[in-house]
């Protein structure tokens, strides 16, 4: 896949069927877009390219109100790129882009600039300022310039959307959130110091400082992941929030206790995939009984990880 942004400006010698969209996520719901992209395209021997955006619309819209990301800018990419699709055009969301209707958009943008012959809308996106037109219009606007819309297919049986993956990991559902992403969330972060408890308690962990602040964070608790580490994969568990059993700040943290593992990873980075959220965090009346509980946990990761 080939990328063109302003420092490589998309210039077509040709006409190209296309889609758009953010792709936050490229979940499954996304992918079952761009295959039928790629078909359509294909059958009209025309190159086929998403046109995605390099901010978030609403961070433009309504400054401050973007929502958490499912996808590093690096992580979306490679992810458009595994669909198949031979090209993707990044655009900068900007405020006079955003002032243009639906209509001035397919004309100007689409249609002179971009060359579109076929647009290939998802079910339920829509654009153009106050996203207020339905697809019937965009239908209209497309057949009064030359361009043919078309509205995609829905996939069956999964009502995947960046909104719901969000909500589903923000409420500790992130098998649910695994399934409409159809891959494991992933975090990835450095290892920085600790206190060092873990490792007296016999369960060492890592603690983590997430690299990118615009992802989301899954909600509090024990999840059982995958841990990759200089292409190595550890089975591990991972607990995100307070510590009440053994410290009163109210600090969060993301620690990670990888199984059958030693070694100092201090300044290195791990890349977390959360498989399934095992329980809340709690406080226990004792450190004993906090080890009791970790060891329960950690039997409970490993058979999740087991299947």
């Amino acid at each position: 896949m080939k990328i063109f942004d302003n420092a490589h400006p998309f210039r077509p010698d040709k006409e190209i069927a296309a889609t758009i969209g953010f792709f936050d996520g490229v979940h499954a719901g996304h992918r079952f877009l761009l295959e039928q992209l790629k078909k359509q395209a294909d059958t009209l021997r025309l190159p086929s390219v998403a046109i995605t955006f390099l901010q978030h619309p609403q961070s433009v819209l309504q400054p401050g109100s973007q929502p958490k990301l499912l996808n590093t800018f690096e992580e979306r990419m490679e992810r458009l790129s595994l669909s198949g699709i031979d090209d993707c055009l990044l655009v900068d969301f900007t405020p006079s882009l955003s002032q243009l209707s639906a209509q001035e958009f397919i004309q100007k943008k689409l249609k002179e600039e971009w060359q579109v012959r076929l647009l290939l809308i998802g079910y339920n996106h829509r654009f153009g300022k106050n996203r207020a037109e339905s697809f019937e219009d965009y239908f209209n606007y497309g057949k009064e310039c030359g361009m043919e819309i078309r509205q995609a297919l829905k996939l069956p049986g999964i009502p995947a959307s960046s909104t719901n993956i969000r909500n589903c990991l923000s409420t500790k559902d992130v098998k649910e959130a695994n399934r409409m992403l159809s891959y494991f969330y992933c975090l990835e972060g450095k290892v920085v110091e600790g206190d060092r408890l873990g490792r007296e308690i016999g369960f060492p962990t890592a603690n983590l400082e997430i690299i990118d602040k615009n992802k989301i964070i899954p909600a509090e608790g024990i999840y059982a992941s995958w841990v990759y580490w200089k292409q190595q994969k550890y089975g591990a568990m991972v607990y995100i929030g307070e510590r009440p059993t053994v410290t009163t700040t109210g600090e969060k943290r993301i620690e990670v206790h990888l199984f059958n593992f030693s070694g100092d990873l201090y300044g290195e980075t791990l890349r977390l995939e959360f498989v399934e959220w095992l329980r809340d965090s709690k406080s226990f009346e004792s450190v004993e009984r906090l080890k009791k509980q970790l060891r329960t946990d950690r039997e409970a990761a490993m058979i999740v990880l087991s299947e």
